[in-house]
Protein backbone atom coordinates (compact mmCIF):
# COMPACT_ATOMS: atom_id res chain seq x y z
CA UNK A 1 0.00 0.00 0.00
CA UNK A 2 1.22 3.55 -0.35
CA UNK A 3 0.60 6.77 1.59
CA UNK A 4 -1.98 7.62 -1.12
CA UNK A 5 -3.50 4.71 -1.03
CA UNK A 6 -4.02 4.34 2.32
CA UNK A 7 -4.98 8.12 2.59
CA UNK A 8 -7.75 7.69 0.18
CA UNK A 9 -9.16 4.23 1.53
CA UNK A 10 -9.47 6.09 5.26
CA UNK A 11 -11.30 8.97 3.44
CA UNK A 12 -13.44 6.28 1.66
CA UNK A 13 -14.37 4.16 4.84
CA UNK A 14 -14.63 7.49 7.15
CA UNK A 15 -17.67 8.57 4.30
CA UNK A 16 -18.98 5.01 4.59
CA UNK A 17 -18.19 4.91 0.54
CA UNK A 18 -18.07 1.35 -1.69
CA UNK A 19 -15.30 1.60 -3.71
CA UNK A 20 -17.78 0.55 -6.53
CA UNK A 21 -19.94 4.20 -5.82
CA UNK A 22 -16.21 5.91 -5.79
CA UNK A 23 -15.70 4.36 -8.89
CA UNK A 24 -18.84 5.23 -10.59
CA UNK A 25 -18.39 8.71 -9.30
CA UNK A 26 -14.68 9.46 -10.86
CA UNK A 27 -15.17 7.90 -13.58
CA UNK A 28 -12.43 4.94 -12.87
CA UNK A 29 -12.99 1.25 -12.67
CA UNK A 30 -13.45 -0.27 -9.03
CA UNK A 31 -10.52 -2.42 -10.06
CA UNK A 32 -8.39 0.52 -10.54
CA UNK A 33 -8.97 2.62 -7.52
CA UNK A 34 -8.70 -1.34 -5.65
CA UNK A 35 -5.30 -1.13 -7.24
CA UNK A 36 -4.74 2.32 -6.37
CA UNK A 37 -5.38 2.10 -2.70
CA UNK A 38 -3.26 -1.15 -2.71
CA UNK A 39 0.08 -0.01 -4.27
CA UNK A 40 -0.52 -2.04 -7.53
CA UNK A 41 -0.84 1.32 -9.85
CA UNK A 42 1.61 4.23 -9.96
CA UNK A 43 1.27 7.61 -8.80
CA UNK A 44 -2.42 9.04 -9.75
CA UNK A 45 -2.54 11.72 -12.13
CA UNK A 46 -3.09 15.03 -10.95
CA UNK A 47 -6.33 15.57 -12.54
CA UNK A 48 -7.26 12.22 -10.39
CA UNK A 49 -6.15 13.57 -7.09
CA UNK A 50 -8.31 16.79 -8.20
CA UNK A 51 -11.39 14.74 -8.51
CA UNK A 52 -10.80 12.86 -5.53
CA UNK A 53 -10.27 16.65 -3.72
CA UNK A 54 -13.51 17.19 -5.32
CA UNK A 55 -15.39 13.98 -4.57
CA UNK A 56 -14.66 14.28 -0.94
CA UNK A 57 -14.72 18.05 -0.66
CA UNK A 58 -11.81 18.40 1.37
CA UNK A 59 -10.23 21.61 2.60
CA UNK A 60 -7.49 23.20 1.45
CA UNK A 61 -5.05 21.67 4.15
CA UNK A 62 -6.44 18.35 3.48
CA UNK A 63 -5.99 18.81 -0.39
CA UNK A 64 -2.76 19.91 -0.38
CA UNK A 65 -1.56 16.51 1.51
CA UNK A 66 -3.26 14.44 -0.56
CA UNK A 67 -1.47 15.60 -3.53
CA UNK A 68 1.83 15.14 -1.40
CA UNK A 69 0.77 11.86 -0.73
CA UNK A 70 0.09 10.81 -4.40
CA UNK A 71 3.79 12.61 -5.36
CA UNK A 72 5.42 10.09 -2.71
CA UNK A 73 3.18 7.16 -3.96
CA UNK A 74 5.42 5.76 -6.85
CA UNK A 75 5.58 1.96 -5.76
CA UNK A 76 8.14 1.38 -8.27
CA UNK A 77 11.33 3.75 -8.14
CA UNK A 78 14.41 3.90 -10.03
CA UNK A 79 16.97 6.03 -8.20
CA UNK A 80 19.77 8.07 -10.52
CA UNK A 81 23.56 7.73 -8.85
CA UNK A 82 25.23 8.37 -12.12
CA UNK A 83 27.93 10.96 -11.02
CA UNK A 84 27.47 10.56 -7.12
CA UNK A 85 29.36 9.67 -4.37
CA UNK A 86 29.95 5.61 -4.78
CA UNK A 87 28.15 5.54 -1.01
CA UNK A 88 25.40 7.02 -2.72
CA UNK A 89 25.34 4.20 -4.80
CA UNK A 90 25.78 1.73 -2.29
CA UNK A 91 23.02 3.39 0.25
CA UNK A 92 20.15 3.15 -3.14
CA UNK A 93 20.99 -0.50 -3.50
CA UNK A 94 21.24 -1.67 0.11
CA UNK A 95 17.87 0.38 0.74
CA UNK A 96 16.47 -1.59 -2.26
CA UNK A 97 17.64 -4.66 -1.31
CA UNK A 98 16.36 -4.37 2.43
CA UNK A 99 13.49 -2.14 2.24
CA UNK A 100 10.85 -5.73 2.23
CA UNK A 101 12.50 -6.70 5.66
CA UNK A 102 13.40 -3.31 7.25
CA UNK A 103 10.38 -2.98 10.83
CA UNK A 104 8.39 -0.06 10.82
CA UNK A 105 10.33 1.64 13.82
CA UNK A 106 13.19 1.42 11.32
CA UNK A 107 11.61 2.95 8.17
CA UNK A 108 10.44 5.84 10.80
CA UNK A 109 14.26 6.86 11.98
CA UNK A 110 15.19 6.63 8.40
CA UNK A 111 12.14 9.45 6.95
CA UNK A 112 12.98 11.35 10.42
CA UNK A 113 16.61 12.12 8.92
CA UNK A 114 15.32 12.70 5.74
CA UNK A 115 12.46 14.95 7.21
CA UNK A 116 15.23 17.13 9.43
CA UNK A 117 17.44 17.80 6.63
CA UNK A 118 14.53 19.09 4.52
CA UNK A 119 13.23 21.12 7.70
CA UNK A 120 17.33 22.31 7.74
CA UNK A 121 17.06 23.20 3.29
CA UNK A 122 13.99 24.93 4.38
CA UNK A 123 11.84 23.23 2.35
Amino acid sequence: MTPFGKKLRELRKARGMTMKEMAAALRVTPAYLSALEHGKRGRPSWRLVQAIVGYFNVIWDEAEELERLAWLSHPRIVIDTSGLAPEATEAANRLAEEIATLTPAEISRLLAVLDARKRRKGK
